[in-house]
């Protein structure tokens, strides 16, 4: 047993673990689906977010069915969702370890493996229960049968490995292929066997990829539409469309559908049905001068509008301009700029927004590949060469796809996070080699990867100075300065501290990420929209603070992470701008409550991560007195009530245990119910009572909201509800309508 892997787990559980039990509901969108599922098979086998099973999540429901598996034996609460993830993460580090180790060595081993627990984006998507570290875990598994079985000529774990990718589109559909390239490129230089038998087990191994893949999203489009839930966040209703439309292509144009874009700023939301629909809609341009349509307040039903938000003059502010100049949709193009992701490019990855995720160890990358492949012949390809191409080929298509793409979020970013790990460990192990034997100009790469690890270190955290102190950046620059100085005095000299002090070159490079990884504890994390960094939690649209031009500690934006806007719009202009999103980012980041100890004003402390739905995000909560009334009016229907807004849902079916409708899916546009529909729930007795508004109203259709209005009675919120909402801003007016 490798004693020296030990604390390396260790700081990997604690990173991904600690604090999690603060975390009531975490990504709500995806527990409220757990709280479903648990109910039935049929809401089990489809991934269904609400009680009734009338629509699904807009993700495949591997991952929920073992969410829902540690539901069932530990109970529904954010941590047992968060429980599988943590232990993922955990997983991921163990795989990276005994991958690397057979081919380069038990040094480069242990840097892999701690480099792996110490990516930023790592431990911050991993402490919560969206999907991405349960999907890379399965995709280094699925590694590790490809390598041991192209190293043995194995059939039956060539076929394990490709399987486990179809596993992994049944998690986050097409991202799981993005490491297809890799695959390939190392099964035709590595598996041992003659080409023959090669390419016929390639097909073989293509078709158990492809069945896989498509076995629940054939067998469900196969269902009747009548005897299944609507596909959430669909456009046609259909599994394959979700998969290579919204979940696909989408990604890259960053062009999304009606259901995706409802509620969002500069967006069409006219309430029809999406199939009705003509043209494609998108953020404004650059120039400030695209369509700004009136959003519809929560007064007409709260079925339309932009999540209960209001503007004066049913317009946004500054022509549809974030505050500090930055627009909606921003530079990245399509939707992605506004969620924190820079500016489309080859360096995008370099950039403030996104380079304290997962690119702080690029230059030791960078570096190390030059060492390793810097003796190549062509007639002298190594296993390490393979490896490496394995890793490289998994990295670049993944660095060049978010490089360009047009939607979506800092922690899809954890897909860099294996090939950057596994190629720290090699690349250094290889540069300390050649420092060691003085190989010519190879023993140079070694100082110089401390120095611009150093600098770059330096160059991500000078950005926050505000916020984490100067001392960080500047202390990680010095010591990477002094050590590289050192390291280039002592090359030509032997000393018994020599390896002691190259081990101190790469803790110095360390410091930034093993900083940033502690973030999320911190500082509070995002259970909707992970990110690491000390704007996590804080920052708009789930940690982009400072992508929004906010500087930490400056106390603008009354905690919101944004500066204020111009001071003439004085009325709900200067709230942060709320976002429908998508299903594994349901809610966006508020600021770090007051009494959270969390930097809403710059101060560093140790805030109580979590709450309703992790620190600095906004749920529902339980109403006592709505739930006293619902139970004690309710006559045998079947559910408590329908509702147009599932976070108005979340907490009677997380909390309560109650059986909840939710009228619209996760935006509130899908058109999962006609007023047919409904009239038939009210006839047989399902349903009676309707809460329309709230944080919600994200785009569902007019005509059931007209409907409702039409056919309830208005209950009086004295009578059913703990105070009252004030009609506007994130609230919005929420109306009870009893239906017989």
């Amino acid at each position: 047993m490798d004693l020296v892997l030990l604390p390396i787990v260790l700081l990997a559980a604690f990173l991904n673990g600690y604090g999690i039990w603060n975390d009531q509901y975490a990504n709500s969108y995806y527990t409220t689906a757990v709280g479903s599922m648990l109910r039935n098979f049929h809401n089990f086998f489809y991934a269904s977010l609400d009680s009734a099973g009338s629509v699904t999540v807009d993700k495949p429901p591997v991952v929920f069915w073992i969410q829902t598996a540690f539901a069932y034996v530990f109970g529904l609460h954010g941590w047992s969702v968060i429980l599988p993830q943590a232990l993922a993460g955990i997983g991921s580090v163990l795989l990276i370890y005994f991958m690397v180790k057979p081919t380069y060595g038990l040094a480069a081993a242990r840097i892999s493996a701690l480099a792996m627990a110490t990516v930023p984006v790592v431990a911050a998507v991993s402490r919560t229960n969206n999907i991405d570290s349960m999907l890379v875990f399965t995709l280094l598994l699925g590694s590790w049968f490809l390598f041991k079985g192209s190293k043995q000529g194995s059939t039956w774990r060539i076929l394990v490995a490709f399987a486990l990718i179809g596993l992994a589109f049944n998690m986050k559909m097409l991202q799981a292929y993005m490491i297809l390239p890799a695959f390939y490129l190392f099964y035709l230089l590595a598996f041992n066997a003659k080409w023959r038998r090669k390419i016929i087990l390639l097909i073989g191994s293509t078709a158990v990829l492809a069945v896989v893949s498509l076995s629940w999203a054939v067998t469900v489009d196969s269902i009747p539409i009548d005897e299944r839930p609507y596909i959430g966040s669909s456009e046609t209703n259909s599994v394959l469309e979700l998969a290579f439309g919204y979940n696909g292509l989408s990604r890259l144009t960053g062009q999304q559908n009606r259901s995706a874009n409802a509620g969002m700023p500069n967006v069409s939301d006219d309430g029809k049905a999406r199939g009705n629909a003509t043209s494609q809609t998108s953020a404004s341009d650059q120039s400030g001068n695209g369509s700004n349509p009136t959003g519809n307040a929560s007064g007409s039903g709260g079925m339309g509008g932009m999540n209960g938000m209001t503007f004066p003059g049913g317009q946004m502010p500054n022509g549809g301009e974030m505050p500090n100049g930055r627009n909606f949709g921003g530079g990245g193009g399509g939707m992605g700029g506004m969620f924190g992701t820079g500016e489309k490019g080859p360096l995008r990855l370099f950039q403030t927004e996104l380079s304290g995720q997962a690119s702080w160890l690029l230059p030791i990358v960078l570096l190390g590949c030059i060492a390793m492949f810097a003796g190549l012949r062509r007639r002298n390809i190594t296993d390490k060469h393979k490896e490496a191409l394995f890793w490289l080929a998994w990295l670049l298509p993944v660095a060049a796809f978010f490089s360009v793409a047009g939607f979506f979020h800092q922690y899809y970013l954890i897909m860099l996070a294996p090939p950057v790990a596994a190629l720290t460990g090699a690349g250094f192990a290889a540069m300390w080699t050649a420092y060691r034997e003085r190989n010519g100009w190879q023993s140079w790469l070694l100082p110089l990867s401390v120095l611009l690890t150093a600098f770059f270190g330096w160059y991500i955290m000078q950005v926050y100075n505000e916020t984490i102190g100067a001392g960080w950046s500047i202390g990680e620059l010095i010591a990477g300065i002094l050590i590289t100085v050192i390291l280039i005095v002592m090359l030509n000299r032997a000393h018994p501290w020599k390896q002691g002090l190259i081990i101190a070159g790469f803790m110095v490079m360390l410091i930034g990420p093993t900083y940033w990884a502690f973030t999320p504890i911190t500082y509070g994390g995002n259970s909707m929209i992970p990110a690491a960094g000390p704007t996590g939690s804080n920052g708009m649209f789930g940690g982009m603070g400072m992508a929004m031009g906010e500087r930490q500690g400056d106390g603008n934006g009354g905690g919101m992470g944004m500066a204020q806007p111009n001071a003439s719009n004085d009325t709900d202009t200067d709230q942060a701008f709320p976002s429908s999103d998508e299903a594994d980012s349901n809610n966006i980041g508020m600021g770090t409550p007051p009494d959270s100890g969390g930097n809403m004003n710059g101060e560093r402390g140790m805030p109580t991560t979590g709450g309703r739905g992790g620190a600095g995000n906004r749920n529902e909560e339980v109403d006592t007195t709505t739930l006293k009334y619902l139970r004690e009016h309710n006559t045998g229907e079947t559910y408590l009530f329908a509702t147009t807004d599932y976070n108005q849902a979340a907490p009677y079916i997380i909390d309560e245990n109650e059986a909840v409708i939710t009228l619209g899916g996760f935006s509130g546009s899908d058109p999962v119910y006609t007023t047919e529909k409904l009239e038939q729930l009210v006839k047989s007795g399902q349903v009676k009572y309707f809460m329309v508004g709230g944080r919600g109203g994200r785009g569902g259709s007019s005509d059931i909201g007209d409907w409702i209005k039409e056919h309830g009675t208005e209950i009086p919120t004295s009578e059913w509800k703990t105070g009252t909402d004030s009609g506007s801003g994130f609230g919005g007016q929420t109306t009870l309508y009893e239906v017989k």
